[in-house]
C-alpha cells in the first residue's frame, strides 16, 4: 500500500512539474504584492502563465549565479539597474533588444539589451497642503526653499546611516551643488528637520497621520496617501531629483525565452507601463509617453539627476560618516 502511495504522489508531482514546464519562470525582486499585480496583468494581456518566486536583489543575483549552469528561471524581473549591469559582466544574463527600446531613454536600457527597465522612482518631497495652509507657510517648489524659517521642526527625512534613500539624497545634492555645498545645505536645513527616521519609507506615514507637514523620501508613498485622498501634494523640486531605476533581464540558458522576450515587450510598451498606475503599484513608468497616474507628471516633465554608481559605492562609508559628523555634529 505504501508503495502505491509513493507511485501516486509520484505521479501528481509528475504532472505538477508537466504543468508549469510551459510557464513563465521569474524570479521577481520587486515586492510580492506589486510584482504579483503586473505579472497577472501580463498574462491577462497575453495568455502567458508565470510562475514567481521572490528574492530580494543580493539573494536573486547569487542564487542565479549559482544556477548558472543550470537556470531554473527565465527572467530576473526587479532590482536596481546596477545588479543587472552586473549580472552581464558575469555573463549571467542574455540580450534581447526589445522593440519598445527606441522609447526608452538611455538610464533605461541597455544599449545591447542585456536589460530594460521596469520602473523609476524619483525623490520628492511630500506636502501635507492642509496643515501648511493651517500655518500660513507656502508650499515648496524647490530643494532651496526647504531652508524656509517657517518650517523650523516640520521635515522629516531618512537618515543615511540607515536608509540608502537619503543616501541617494546625498547624491543627488553633490551633483547638484557638489560636495562641499551639499553638506552646507544639509547643515543649514538640519534645524527644520523634526526627525531622521530610520526607514526610507517612515517619512510618508508620518505624512499620512499629519505627525509632519513634510516629508522626503522615494515618491510611491506620497502617491499611494494623494490616490487614497489626503491632502498630499507631490513636489518634485526644481533643481533635480535623483532616482533608482529597477530592471529585468532574460537569464542565459533560459528554457522558456520566447515568452521571456514577450514580458519584456509588453513590460515596456505603453500598455505595461500603463499597468503600473492601473494595479495601483504607485511606480513611475519609464516611457515619458505613459502617465504615472492622476497628479502626476510624465516622466520627461519631471528633471532627473543621474549619480555615478561606481562613485556612489567606493565612496558610501566615507561620505556617511561626514553627514554624521558634519550635520549631526558627532
Amino acid at each position: 500500500m505504501r508503495f502505491l502511495v509513493r507511485v501516486a504522489a509520484a505521479a501528481v508531482t509528475s504532472l505538477l512539474a508537466i504543468g508549469s514546464a510551459h510557464a513563465l519562470t521569474v524570479y521577481s525582486s520587486v515586492d510580492e504584492e506589486n510584482a504579483k499585480k503586473l505579472l497577472d496583468a501580463f498574462s491577462k494581456a497575453t495568455g502567458v502563465e508565470t510562475q514567481m518566486v521572490f528574492l530580494s536583489s543580493g539573494p536573486a543575483l547569487s542564487r542565479i549565479e549559482a544556477e548558472k549552469a543550470n537556470p531554473q528561471a527565465d527572467v530576473w524581473f526587479g532590482a536596481p539597474s546596477e545588479n543587472h549591469i552586473l549580472a552581464k559582466e558575469r555573463g549571467l544574463t542574455e540580450p534581447y533588444v526589445s522593440q519598445n527600446a527606441a522609447a526608452l531613454s538611455d538610464e533605461f536600457k541597455d544599449k545591447e539589451g542585456y536589460w530594460h527597465a521596469i520602473y523609476t522612482n524619483p525623490l520628492a518631497i511630500g506636502v501635507r497642503t492642509d496643515i501648511l495652509e493651517s500655518r500660513k507657510a507656502p508650499v515648496p517648489t524647490s530643494w532651496e526653499d526647504l531652508k524656509n524659517p517657517a518650517y523650523k521642526g516640520l521635515i522629516q527625512m531618512p537618515s543615511p546611516q540607515s536608509s540608502g534613500t537619503a543616501y541617494a539624497l546625498i547624491l543627488t545634492l553633490i551633483d547638484e551643488r557638489g560636495e562641499d555645498g551639499a553638506f552646507d545645505y544639509l547643515k543649514a536645513i538640519n534645524p527644520n528637520v523634526q526627525t531622521y527616521t530610520q526607514s526610507g519609507t517612515a517619512p510618508s506615514g508620518a505624512l499620512g497621520v499629519g505627525e509632519t507637514p513634510l516629508a522626503i523620501q522615494f515618491t510611491p508613498g506620497f502617491l499611494k496617501l494623494a490616490d487614497e485622498g489626503y491632502p498630499v501634494q507631490v513636489v518634485f523640486p526644481s533643481e533635480g531629483v535623483g532616482y533608482e531605476v529597477a530592471a529585468m533581464s532574460i537569464l542565459k540558458g533560459a528554457k522558456n525565452v520566447d515568452d521571456a522576450k514577450k514580458l519584456v515587450d509588453w513590460m515596456t510598451s505603453a500598455d505595461g507601463q500603463g499597468a503600473l498606475s492601473a494595479t495601483k503599484t504607485y511606480f513611475l513608468p519609464i516611457r515619458s509617453d505613459v502617465s504615472g497616474g492622476t497628479g502626476v507628471p510624465a516622466l520627461d516633465k519631471i528633471k532627473l539627476v543621474s549619480s555615478d554608481p561606481k562613485f556612489a559605492a567606493e565612496n558610501k562609508k566615507r561620505l556617511v560618516e561626514r553627514w554624521t559628523k558634519d550635520v549631526l555634529g558627532q
